[in-house]
């Protein structure tokens, strides 16, 4: 790989349309998680820089006026003229769909933008974007900027002049500042946690890089944070087990490099009960893994087994433990670098390259060996094999109780007689299983429905904490045996997706304390059991209504304090109820207000940031008590009486 980035290695493939007609193409919605896209679209381009050892700095800033700065002190976008296009190397980055320096490898060996159109994409959906390049001790800078002809045509992204030189500078890199356009977007306000959570996620990622982020928009102060870890990844997996007990005190560290594929893996095992693998390739997350994990997986199951067998742990008349065993309590970020990435999955975010499984797969088998064979890592071996032994242990026993339960039909079919309602239609593809708190409400919820897509599932009492309970102990709880039952899917590495009896498995508790942690329950079950389930979209939230506001014949319902206020104000002679659960609904108010898919809100559950996601499940759910009470203390406002449902400004309006 050459380290040379001159206009010669940018490619065009095609131009810019399109993308207004229907951005949610390229950045998923114009939603919050759209304008979150755009952000992450720019940053991409600096950290491939950094990742390609041209950069160690990348720095956002959210300035006052609702625009990004994104700025790298990497090589700089090329300034030189396009020998086809006759413009320079910024206009065509920024105004050409498909075009960059990433379809070759003589410029970037690795990328995680991959197709060339993030930076065209957010200038044709930003009001205005500058661009200033810092290259060879001269300082350059080209604006764009949409805008409607005397004939209201819009015009994406168009140069409002060539690239111009503006003199000297020490300054080296590129720095991006854009405003997105209003117009299409439906908020500008990105979310302060969600960016620095990225930014900590990739300088984990990135070793020795420096992510420093600033907020410019409040009160016209600023809020800054830096990220830059010298460990790397290993220091993310301490992180990920910092609120848990380890079994050893610093993390297996395995790297390598196999046919041009660069493999780095940081693993440690706690006591807990489920495994946590996080994925990325280029930096960016694989939330539905691939075959870089199948490929760890598999070196893992055959190493350890092999090490139990040397050691005595098992003899020859044991069978080999099954990989699930050795991975109880896992925790591991396995990071790998490579060219010609190849996405599959629902979302575009399992990896499909086979040739990643061989790479990952001869590079831990290679230094996992070497670890196990050095005797100064025996504890540690012993610690992992003793670990999987009694996970297999477990894993049997809750076999046999699971056997036994089929036996007797309890599993089956008790849990679900005079519970389960059932629907008539047979279509998985359009039935919808709600999960309602109490008799009450799931009486309503049952005469109030339509029985030919919608069945219901009152719970009668909390599920199980799965957190801190072994599978043998969550399969004997007799609500969340009604719940597996129900969906059909399996748990665990029995879940199977084909089984599915519903497309949406919605939530639907008060709008209380209690109902918040019967959400959190049950989240936490999915989470941990059929992740799979929100990885492609089936779990929702559904939101009742807080209060009934009624004048004469006319009825609305309100969501939350502030919209309870925007429908009463200048009202007068109305009747308000404030709703202190479902049970107090009929079933006509249920289902027009929670249940009919035309007048609705849900809230679709997703796992944007999986590596926060078990931090903050292990931290509210887990044993230990003192980092939840830290937590609690440092978020939560106890002079507000919001609930999760009155926070509804980012909820989802589905069609059916």
């Amino acid at each position: 790989m050459s380290g040379e980035y001159t206009v010669k290695d940018i490619k065009v493939m095609e131009g810019l349309e399109a993308v207004r007609m229907r951005p949610g193409m390229y950045i998923g919605s114009t939603g919050a998680r759209g304008l979150h896209h755009m952000l992450w679209e720019i940053v991409d381009n600096a950290v491939d820089e950094a990742a390609n050892g041209y950069a160690d700095c990348v720095s956002v800033t959210l300035n006052k006026d609702m625009s990004v700065t994104v700025e790298d002190n990497g090589r700089g976008i090329p300034v030189g003229i396009h020998e086809k296009l006759g413009v320079s190397g910024v206009e065509v980055v920024y105004t050409k769909l498909h075009a960059g320096g990433k379809f070759g490898e003589s410029s970037y060996a690795f990328s995680g933008g991959l197709h060339g159109v993030g930076a065209s994409v957010v200038n044709a959906l930003s009001k205005s974007v500058k661009v200033e390049v810092f290259q060879n001790g001269r300082a350059y800078m080209q604006e764009f900027a949409s805008e409607r002809d005397s004939e209201g045509k819009m015009h994406s992204g168009r140069p409002k002049a060539p690239l111009q030189e503006l003199g000297r500078t020490r300054k080296q890199g590129t720095r991006v500042t854009y405003l997105p356009d209003d117009t299409v977007f439906e908020t500008l306000e990105l979310n302060y946690e969600t960016v620095s959570r990225r930014l900590r996620e990739l300088a984990y990622l990135n070793r020795g890089v420096r992510f420093v982020l600033t907020d410019s928009r409040k009160h016209g102060g600023s809020q800054d944070v830096e990220y830059c870890y010298q460990g790397g990844i290993i220091d993310f997996v301490k992180g990920l087990n910092a609120e848990k007990t380890v079994l050893y005190d610093e993390p297996i560290v395995v790297k390598g490099t196999k046919d041009g594929i660069h493999v780095e893996i940081a693993m440690q095992h706690n006591d807990g009960y489920t495994e946590n693998i996080f994925s990325y390739v280029n930096n960016i997350p694989t939330t539905e893994g691939g075959m870089h994990e199948v490929g760890f997986k598999s070196a893992l199951t055959k190493v350890m087994n092999d090490y139990c067998r040397r050691s005595g742990i098992l003899k020859d008349k044991d069978l080999s433990l099954a990989g699930e065993d050795f991975r109880e309590g896992l925790t591991a970020v396995l990071s790998v670098k490579m060219t010609n990435i190849q996405f599959e999955g629902q979302t575009k975010t399992r990896l499909g390259n086979t040739e990643a499984k061989t790479a990952v797969e001869s590079v831990a088998m290679d230094r996992l060996t070497h670890f196990l064979e050095d005797l100064k890592n025996a504890s540690v071996a012993n610690s992992m094999a003793d670990k999987a032994v009694k996970a297999n242990k477990v894993k049997e026993a809750a076999r046999k109780a699971k056997n036994m339960a089929r036996e007797k039909n309890k599993l089956e079919n008790a849990p679900l007689v005079g519970k389960l309602s059932s629907c008539t239609g047979r279509n998985a593809a359009e039935n919808e299983m709600f999960i309602v708190e109490g008799d009450s409400a799931g009486g309503s919820a049952k005469q109030g429905r339509d029985r030919r897509f919608q069945a219901i599932l009152p719970l009668r009492g909390k599920p199980l904490n799965v957190e801190k309970k072994r599978l043998d102990q969550v399969l004997a709880n007799e609500e969340l045996r009604s719940i597996i039952t129900a969906i059909g899917t399996g748990i665990g590495n029995d879940f199977n997706m084909a089984n599915l009896k519903y497309d949406k498995v919605i939530i639907l508790s008060d709008a209380d304390q209690d109902g918040a942690h019967i959400r959190a329950l049950l989240l936490t079950f999915f989470y941990r059991y059929m992740k799979e389930l929100i990885i492609e979209g089936h779990v929702y939230i559904g939101l009742p209504p807080l209060y009934k506001i009624q004048k004469g014949d006319e009825i609305k319902y309100a969501y939350s304090d502030d919209e309870l206020n925007r429908l009463t104000k200048g009202l007068k002679g109305y009747v308000l109820q404030r709703y202190k659960g479902l049970g107090e609904m009929n079933p006509e108010q249920l289902w027009e207000t929670t249940m009919n898919p035309l007048n609705r809100t849900l809230i679709k559950v997703s796992l944007e940031d999986a590596a926060n996601i078990e931090r903050m499940v292990t931290v509210l759910m887990g044993n230990k008590v003192d980092p939840r009470k830290e937590y609690i203390s440092a978020h939560a406002d106890f002079n507000k009486t919001d609930t999760f449902e009155e926070r509804i400004d980012k909820r989802e309006k589905p069609n059916g």
